[in-house]
């Protein structure tokens, strides 16, 4: 093991004082305040944070890409400000959006890659044949780039990012839009990098489970160090306040709406058949919230905290979190009257591009006032299906019928009654936050009156309010996908698609959208998702799991999961049978 940056006892990165601001004037918009923080070598620490935290700035910063307006940051022993070239030869970073050359094989992206690292060319056979054998990509070789899925390109971008052996490695958000297994294996190369190469790894993620797994995390909070620490001594913070709460009288989704919307109540997520919450730290007992908020026939139990608890928890401290005053309005005109009917069928459902067959013959239907999950793999179809039955795309055989339309002959009309947001940010990058939304309600025939008032809504629903000016381009990824949705929600539809709607989102934005979620759906709204956030698969009344266009399993949650129990895992995670199962049926083949 190359261990030599853990022996010599000192800090990776050393960070003193620093603040960075953007803008001029009253448009001024502080990203980091006086941050301070040291990161130890040859361990993986986390970065998390809301939407608009300072994370990526923070990167940047340590990256030499970017320079403080105060402060002191020292990398590997070099002065950042100053030694920037020198610094860049000794660091790998591997940003949000990853320059891959799509057109590109995976060869010919990691020669490019090691030309603009300066990698001696004898080394590189050696060192491509290592990575690519610890990425799983090695059989593709001569594969396009453009032609991997998610994962494997996430996997090529980091292996890019490797190239050139870098001493510390920095990751903004790299799993983002990966599914669970291809972020257990990539995760899976940074313990493999940290345990045997003695590399330290600064990584940025929004998924809380992930920081969990990390020697050591920093939590920020709109440009502020909130928190520095072990996971689980974090979690510890949060003791006494966590409790699984479930009725005899309720489904978890109305008893999810009731509990979030009690004052009291910091975070509210569904689990099983109850509903997991976090209490504020000087709030009334439970049993009083529960008696406020006329929720009968309630019983509740301690909990142990997690780390995503007591990350909420310091957010809320903080004054983040979930606004009394949101939410306030609906977000769909009220179909509670149709609750039950076929809303969308599909029957032997295919599509090909050339001779390959992307969805093979699926089938499946969705009531109104369902939340109805379609998971999978990357790769697995799920985009595609959700393209044919917004009309976007014809399907090759099969029905797809979405409120009563047949999509061969009258797509027009169908998708005059469904709202779309699409896995990739679709929306007009160079067109500003009040723009895209006037545009896209002009588009849906909204009178001026009713284009105002729906704008109104959406800036106050989505927080996009200090935003409104700013090219949707420059928006944090979380808030990208807030805009994409307030778009989707202005005509208020009655049948909604959602192809990984809280992709990059903050915990706080994903529990409020599915607050969102289940309220519409009691309207009798229609809601097909999609999600890599698999806890989120709980919140969905059934669900199909796909993978490579055919469907695994059916059922709900707890259907999905049942196979998957065990002595030695009595409560699988949504996770775990994901990933078992996607394992079971490769391993079949």
């Amino acid at each position: 093991m190359n261990a030599a940056g853990r022996s010599s006892g000192l800090p990776c990165v050393s960070v003193e004082g620093i603040s960075k601001s953007f803008g001029t004037g009253e448009k001024v918009v502080s990203a980091l305040d006086r941050v301070s923080i040291e990161i130890a070598s040859g361990q993986i620490t986390g970065l998390v944070g809301p939407d608009g935290a300072g994370k990526t700035t923070l990167l940047r910063i340590v990256t030499g890409l970017l320079r403080p307006d105060e402060g002191r940051v020292t990398v590997l022993g070099l002065d950042a400000t100053r030694q920037p070239q020198e610094l860049a030869a000794q660091l790998g970073y591997m940003p949000q959006r990853f320059g891959l050359y799509e057109d590109l094989t995976v060869s010919e992206n990691l020669d490019l890659y090691a030309d603009l690292q300066g990698a001696p060319k004898p080394d590189r056979a050696a060192r491509f044949a290592e990575l690519l054998h610890m990425a799983g990509l090695a059989p593709f070789t001569d594969r396009l780039a453009g032609n991997l899925s998610g994962g494997m390109k996430q996997k090529l971008g980091l292996v890019c990012t490797l190239v050139g052996n870098p001493r510390l490695l920095l990751l903004d958000e790299p799993t983002v839009g990966v599914d669970p297994l291809s972020r257990r294996e990539l995760w899976a190369i940074l313990f493999r990098l940290r345990d045997e190469k003695g590399l330290s790894i600064f990584v940025s993620t929004s998924y809380l489970e992930e920081a969990e797994r990390c020697q050591q995390v920093i939590l920020l909070s709109k440009g502020k160090l909130l928190s520095v620490g072990d996971p689980a001594d974090i979690a510890t913070r949060a003791a006494g306040r966590t409790f699984l709460v479930w009725s005899d009288s309720l489904s978890p989704r109305p008893l999810h709406s009731g509990l979030a919307r009690l004052p009291g109540i910091l975070s509210a997520s569904i689990e099983g058949k109850g509903v997991r919450v976090l209490v504020k730290a000087e709030g009334r007992p439970i049993a009083e919230l529960l008696a406020e908020g006329r929720l009968t026939g309630c019983h509740q139990e301690p909990v142990s905290p997690r780390f995503s608890d007591a990350f909420l928890a310091s957010l809320g401290e903080a004054g983040e979190g979930r606004g009394e005053a949101k939410a306030q309005g609906a977000a769909t005109v009220d179909k509670s009257d149709r609750i039950g009917e076929d809303r969308i069928v599909v029957q032997d459902l295919s599509r090909f591009f050339g001779r390959f067959e992307a969805v093979k013959k699926i089938g499946f239907r969705v009531r109104a006032g369902e939340v109805f999950g379609l998971l999978g793999p990357n790769g697995a179809g799920k985009s595609t299906t959700f393209r044919m039955l917004c009309g976007l795309l014809p399907p090759s055989s099969g029905l797809a019928r979405v409120a009563g339309v047949d999509l061969r002959t009258g797509a027009p009309s169908a998708r005059a009654r469904i709202g779309y947001v699409a896995q990739k940010f679709s929306l007009y990058g160079a067109l500003t936050v009040r723009q895209n939304m006037r545009f896209f309600a002009r588009a849906y025939g909204l009178s001026p009156q009713r284009q105002r008032e729906r704008i109104e809504w959406a800036e106050t629903e989505f927080q996009l309010d200090s935003y409104r000016n700013a090219n949707a381009e420059s928006l944090p990824l979380g808030f990208q996908q807030r805009l994409a949705l307030a778009c989707a929600l202005l005509h208020e539809p009655e049948i909604l698609f959602l192809d990984e709607p809280t992709s990059g989102m903050d915990p706080f934005a994903r529990e409020e959208l599915w607050l969102r979620i289940g309220e519409m759906a009691q309207r009798g709204v229609t809601v097909l998702v999609t999600t890599h956030h698999l806890e989120e698969a709980e919140f969905c009344d059934r669900l199909i799991i796909i993978s490579e266009g055919r469907i695994l399993a059916e059922g709900s949650p707890d259907q999905i999961k049942e196979p998957f129990r065990s002595e030695e895992m009595p409560e699988p995670s949504m996770e775990e049978s994901f990933v078992r199962l996607i394992e079971r049926s490769r391993g079949e083949r």
